[in-house]
C-alpha cells in the first residue's frame, strides 16, 4: 500500500471509529480530598446527555453516552433514551454502582455476609433491567471489593462469591448483550483486591461464555506495565471487550486520555489496528462477534468538562490515525528479517507523523469544523449553560 493509499484507508477507518463518552465526566470531581464545583455543570442526566451530544456534535465520532446506576436513575429511560436521541445520541453501557453504600465497607458481591452479597447481585440484575429498557447491549462492572489486612477473609471464599454472582447475572443477558468485567490492580483495598488484573477478569469471563469480556481501563495498571501486551493477549484470546481510555502518571489519576504517555496510547492502538478492531467492526476470534467498545472514563478534576471530554475524543482519534499510517508491508518484512532498528524507524516515524491535517480533512468531508476544540470554544456553548444551570443540585461524584 502506497502512502496516499494508506492515508486514504486511514480516513476510511476513522471515519467509522466511535468513541463512547461516559455521563459522569460531566459532573463536578476532584480528587481524594476535594471536588471542585464549576459553573455549567449539568443537574440532571437530562443534562449530561446534553453536553455528551455537544461533544458528538464537535466530533463527529462520540455518539455514543455511558450512564450510571444510581447517579443517572430516572423514573423513565425509554423517555432518557428518546430524550438522547433528539439530541442526535443513543444511551450506550450501562455501569453499575457497588461501591458507594455503606453496606459495602467489606465488599459488595464478595462481602462475607450473603444479605450484603444479595443487596448488591439483584443491583446487577436491575441495570440488566435498564439496559430493556434502554436498549444498551453492555453492562460494565467494576467492583472495589477487597481487603486490608492479611487473615481479614478468605481469599479462595471471595473469589467463589464473586464467581456466583456473576454467573447469575450472566445468566440474566439476552440477545446481544454482553458483560464486561473491568479490573483495577489495588484502591480503594490495599491488600487484595478481588479483580485486580486482567488475568483474574478473564478467567472469570472465560468461566461465565462468550457474552463476557474484559474491561481494560488504561489507568488501572502499576507503573511500568506493557499495556499493548495485554490487548495483544486478550485480542488473541477473543476476549478484548472494551477499552475505558483515561491517563494517569503515578495511579488511576482519570486525566485526559493520552496526556501523561501519548506515545503508550499509539502502542495500544498500533496492537488493535493490526487486528482491526478500531473501526466498528468485531475484531478477529471475538467471543461475541461485537465491535471492542471504545470508552472514556475520565473525571475532570479543575478542566473544563466538555472542552476536556473532546480534547480527549481527538487524542484518541489523533493516536489511532497514526497507528493506521504504520506502513504494514515493510513492518512486517522488518520483523521477518530480524532487522530490529528498522522495525522500530517505522513504528516510530508513523508516531512522528503530524495527522492533524489528515484528520482536519476528514472533519471537512463530514460537514464539521477541522478543529473541535477551537470551534467549541467559538460556539459559546459554556457560556450559555453556565448562565441557565442556576439553582437545583449539580452532579457530581462525592468523593
Amino acid at each position: 500500500m502506497t502512502s496516499p493509499d494508506r492515508r486514504e484507508h486511514a480516513k476510511q477507518v476513522l471515519r467509522e471509529q466511535r468513541i463512547e463518552t461516559p455521563s459522569w465526566g460531566y459532573g463536578n470531581s476532584g480528587t481524594r480530598f476535594k471536588v471542585f464545583a464549576q459553573a455549567g455543570v449539568p443537574r440532571t442526566p437530562e443534562e449530561k446527555i446534553d453536553d455528551a451530544a455537544t461533544v458528538h456534535r464537535f466530533t463527529g465520532v462520540a455518539p455514543l453516552v455511558s450512564l450510571h446506576i444510581p447517579w443517572d436513575r430516572v423514573e423513565d429511560y425509554a423517555a432518557l433514551a428518546e430524550h438522547a436521541q433528539e439530541r442526535g445520541v443513543q444511551l450506550g453501557a450501562i455501569n453499575a454502582n457497588v461501591f458507594q453504600d455503606d453496606a459495602y465497607r467489606l465488599g459488595s458481591v464478595c462481602n462475607p455476609d450473603p444479605a450484603v452479597r444479595r443487596k448488591a447481585t439483584d443491583h446487577l440484575l436491575e441495570c440488566i433491567d435498564i439496559m430493556d429498557a434502554t436498549g444498551s447491549d453492555d453492562l460494565k462492572l467494576w467492583f472495589a471489593d477487597g481487603t486490608n489486612y492479611p487473615g481479614q477473609d478468605s481469599i479462595r471464599e471471595r473469589q467463589d462469591r464473586l464467581a456466583e454472582a456473576l454467573a447469575e447475572t450472566y445468566a440474566r443477558l439476552t440477545g446481544e448483550q454482553r458483560l464486561l468485567l473491568e479490573y483495577k490492580f489495588f484502591e480503594p483495598a490495599v491488600y487484595t483486591t478481588d479483580v485486580p488484573d486482567w488475568g483474574t477478569s478473564f478467567a472469570h469471563c472465560v468461566a461465565l461464555g462468550p457474552q463476557a469480556q474484559v474491561v481494560l481501563d488504561t489507568g488501572h495498571h502499576a507503573p511500568g506495565t506493557n499495556i499493548e501486551f495485554i490487548v495483544a493477549t486478550l485480542l488473541r484470546h477473543g476476549r478484548l471487550g472494551a477499552f475505558d481510555f483515561n491517563s494517569r502518571f503515578y495511579a488511576d489519576d482519570d486525566l485526559m486520555a493520552g496526556a501523561a504517555d501519548p506515545f503508550q496510547l499509539f502502542r495500544i492502538m498500533h496492537e488493535l489496528v493490526q487486528a482491526d478492531a478500531v473501526s466498528g467492526v468485531p475484531a478477529t476470534g471475538s467471543s461475541t462477534g461485537q465491535p471492542i467498545s471504545f470508552f472514556l472514563d475520565q473525571c475532570h478534576n479543575i478542566e473544563p468538562k466538555v472542552a476536556a471530554m473532546i480534547r480527549s475524543v481527538t487524542n484518541v482519534q489523533e493516536a489511532t490515525a497514526k497507528a493506521l499510517l504504520v506502513d504494514t508491508e515493510a513492518l512486517t518484512a522488518a520483523q521477518r528479517s530480524g532487522d530490529v532498528l528498522a522495525a522500530y524507524s517505522i513504528v516510530k516515524d508513523a508516531y512522528d507523523t503530524d495527522v492533524r491535517p489528515l484528520l482536519g480533512d476528514l472533519r471537512e468531508d463530514l460537514g464539521l469544523d477541522p478543529d473541535p476544540s477551537a470551534a467549541y470554544a467559538r460556539s459559546g456553548y459554556f457560556e450559555q449553560v453556565a448562565a441557565e444551570r442556576v439553582g437545583g443540585e449539580q452532579a457530581g461524584w462525592g468523593a
